[in-house]
């Protein structure tokens, strides 16, 4: 459930009124609120920077990937945009790097492993290091109770959602670990917290990523590197609009009501926000953990 609906009501409180469960959120509405919101906490607010590191995203053409690899651009790293969609992927690339920023596009499919070796050699090739990665590509499963799931799905959803993150690991980490520093950070979702009606194969996959970031958090942590996972909850991203084209509206309509406290949806910007402050050194105490981005689903 790392990704949900969109198009759907949303309710939050921007200049002083409610939006509405019919409106959604203009980006204009949002950017407003944000910027009012730093200059009323600058006081406090955290100023982080990535200025001569390199960052690694997965799954980088759409979604919290691109986000992410946006935030890690504006926060002055060299970041290495890896995608599957080969020609996405370099578009978005482009786009940075039009912008002044300093980027590479890779294709890269996450669940084949010569692929990732090569993505994480052409990091290094290209920039000479690697000091953060954002493993984060990933599907859903096909709707099916467990008795109906196909095993071709099942295979599918585990070489992506899981040995993808196992083989990004890998690869980054024997970089890291001859380096003697460095941060990952892999994308699990709340569907590693819980359990969830017909999507037990793409639930099963984000609880091994929790597990597989904690056993590598115990191995390296005497040796400078730190690992995380972040567990996006019902965020507003081109994977939900999928699933709304899908016809599970309805259901994700019903889930937001029902079990978000926070009565809305999260932006992809939410989620690269937290993956920054954990690749930081603002966060230089933190290995081994989960960090739950969702509106409060978890806590009900």
């Amino acid at each position: 459930m790392g990704a949900f609906l969109t198009h759907l009501a949303i309710r939050e409180n921007l200049d002083g009124r409610n939006v509405g469960w019919l409106e959604t959120v203009s980006d204009e509405q949002y950017q407003l609120a944000k910027k009012e919101t730093q200059v009323e906490g600058e006081g406090i607010s955290m100023k982080i920077s990535f200025e001569n590191k390199v960052a690694l995203v997965t799954g980088a053409a759409s979604g919290l990937g691109l986000a992410t690899a946006k935030a890690f651009a504006e926060a002055r790293a060299s970041v290495v945009l890896a995608d599957w969609n080969e020609k996405e992927v370099q578009a978005a690339a482009k786009d940075l790097a039009n912008q002044g920023h300093k980027t590479l596009a890779v294709r890269c499919d996450v669940s084949d492993d010569t692929q990732v070796e090569d993505m994480v050699k052409q990091t290094v090739a290209t920039f000479g290091r690697l000091d953060a990665a954002y493993n984060n590509a990933g599907i859903q499963n096909v709707l099916a109770e467990t008795a109906d799931s196909p095993r071709d799905d099942y295979d599918r959803v585990m070489s992506i959602n899981l040995r993808g993150v196992w083989s990004c690991m890998k690869f980054e980490l024997q970089q890291m670990r001859e380096q003697g520093t460095g941060t990952i950070v892999n994308c699990s979702s709340l569907g590693g917290l819980i359990g969830g009606n017909r999507r037990g194969t793409y639930h099963a996959a984000k609880h091994g990523v929790i597990g597989f970031t904690k056993s590598a958090a115990l191995e390296y942590a005497t040796r400078g590197i730190r690992v995380n996972d972040v567990c996006p909850g019902m965020i507003q991203t081109p994977m939900s609009d999928k699933m709304i084209a899908e016809g599970q509206g309805e259901e994700l309509d019903k889930m937001l009501n029902i079990f978000v406290p926070m009565k809305r949806l999260g932006r992809p910007e939410e989620i690269a926000d937290a993956v920054l402050w954990l690749c930081s050194d603002a966060a230089s105490y933190v290995t081994g953990q989960s960090i739950s981005v969702d509106g409060g689903y978890v806590m009900r």
